[in-house]
Order: structure tokens, then sequence, then C-alpha cells
């Protein structure tokens, strides 16, 4: 399987035309077709579905499609780090990491590494912790940001000294928005909003004595922003990390602490035996001396 060819069938897959795919890549269609078949039968398997005016991919091209770009990101981001100039610190340091109010931490340190070295460029990934880890294990990030609980045996890591602080993101008209805090109890027989993070479950399941099983979950979510929609239009309760969502000023949304608290440390995590970049090097120095 040659890049070239993962580079013309995600052009493929970006336009859903061969003749338009053909005259982005400069070749003629019928090169473009035979490779594309070659591909498909390299790998024993139907990438396309044909239709008269456009191209769709299939479950296994789909797939071919997210791995293919993983490939491509990490060859262009090795190109890069191989090709930098010794004499200038420059470069790309590439961060993953859930929705938390610690990254304002990573923030100060990229300003620190930036202020001294302007030519270092910082880009973010969001997702939740399967996300980062996938994106960490396949070398498309240099640096993950984990919430504990999380298993480290694979990893060499920092821990931060940031905590964030679990609880009830509500509508300041909601019934338990009269509370200072929320127990257990406060939630049976609400509708609630959850985190699908198994981990996170966990936890959950641990502040309620094992009756997590008990609360009436309506939806889950990935990232807390479109859950707080969902929290603002009526739907329910969110259950949540703390700092993540405006609840000042004009806001129709207010926050409660869980009680007993219930808060979670995070770590700055990296593959054991990682060579980094001389920029990710030099993030990594920083972050440390602030520690």
């Amino acid at each position: 399987m040659e890049l070239r060819v993962l580079q013309y069938f995600l052009a493929i897959a970006r336009e859903e035309n061969i003749s338009k795919a053909a005259e982005y890549l400069h070749i003629t269609q019928p090169t473009l077709s035979r490779q594309i078949k070659e591909l498909e039968e390299e790998l024993g398997k139907t990438l396309f579905i044909r239709g008269n005016r456009k191209i769709i991919l299939t479950e296994d091209g789909m797939l071919l499609r997210k791995r293919a770009e993983e490939i491509t990101n990490l060859v262009e981001k090795t190109e890069l780090e191989m090709m930098a100039n010794e004499s200038i610190l420059k470069g790309d340091i590439y961060i993953g990491g859930g929705e938390t109010d610690a990254m304002r931490f990573i923030a100060r340190t990229v300003q620190q590494v930036q202020s001294i070295h302007p030519l270092i460029k910082v880009h973010l990934y969001s997702g939740n912790a399967q996300d980062v880890i996938e994106k960490l294990d396949n070398g498309l990030i240099d640096f993950g940001i984990i919430l504990d609980p999380a298993d480290m045996s694979k990893y060499d890591f920092i821990k931060l000294p940031a905590y964030d602080t679990w609880g009830v993101l509500m509508r300041k008209d909601s019934p338990l928005a009269q509370l200072d805090v929320i127990t257990p109890d406060d939630l049976i027989n609400q509708p609630i909003i959850c985190s699908r993070q198994e981990m996170v479950n966990n936890e959950l399941s641990g502040w309620m004595n094992g009756e997590f099983e008990k609360l009436n979950i309506i939806a889950t979510y990935n990232l807390i922003y479109n859950a707080s929609l969902m929290v603002e239009e009526g739907m329910g309760y969110a259950l949540c990390l703390d700092k993540l969502v405006n609840t000042t000023g004009d806001s129709s949304l207010c926050f409660r602490p869980l009680s007993p608290t219930l808060t979670v440390g995070m770590a700055l995590v990296w593959k054991k035996y990682q060579v980094f970049s001389r920029a990710s090097q030099y993030f990594l120095k920083i972050l440390r001396q602030q520690l």
C-alpha cells in the first residue's frame, strides 16, 4: 500500500467524484480508476459504492479513510520535524485533552514557550479520554491530558497541580437549583445527561454507593457544550465538571457541586520511550520548570 495511492483514495473520498478527484490530482481519470481498483484488489475490499452522481464510501472505505488520514498526517508531521532548522528552535507541538479548566495551566506554559521561541506552533485536539489515548498511541499527538482515574502503565506522565470538581449543570429555574449541593438521593427520578466514558461512570457509581444504575439517564455526551444546550432547552440535568460552561451574568444555567465532594486530578501523559521533536522537548522542559 503506497502513500501516494492513499492520497488518491482520500481525494476521491473528499470530492465524492472520480473526475473531480482526478482534476484535483492532475492525473487522468483512467489512471486514477486503475489505481483505486488495484488498491481494492490488494485489500480484498470494496471501498466505494459507485452511483450515478457521486461515490459513497462503504464501511470498509470509511475505516480506510480514517486510517489513511492518520497515516498522511503522521507523515506530514514527521517531515516537518525532520526539516526543522537546527539553528532555530521551531516546530509543532500536538496536545490532546478533554474539557477541563486545567488547560489554563497548559496555556500558560505554551504562552511562555512562544514568548521565547515564537516560531513554535501548538495544535490542540479536543476529545474524550478514549479519543486522546487512540491518537497518542498512533503517534498523532505528542501529549495527552488525561483525567483520573486512568491506566498509566503504558505512559510516562506528570501530575498537574489542578483538580476539577464534579457537579450538576442545570437551569436556574430548576427545582434542584434551590439547593447548595447535590446528593445522590436528589438525582433519583430526575432526567440525567451523563458522560459516556466508562471510567467517569465508575467514579460516579462509587459516589452513588453503587446505585448509579438507578439513575434515569436520558442522554449521554462526549463533550459538554452540546449537552449544555440540552440543559438550556429543559431536557434535564447534566453531570459534569465545573468551570466548563459559563453560568455567570445573563446565563440561564447554574452549577451545583456534588456532596460528598467528588474531585478528579489530571496528568500530562506521553508514550514511554517517546522520541520528541526539539519543540516538544522544550515544552516539557518549561512545564517541569513551572511545576
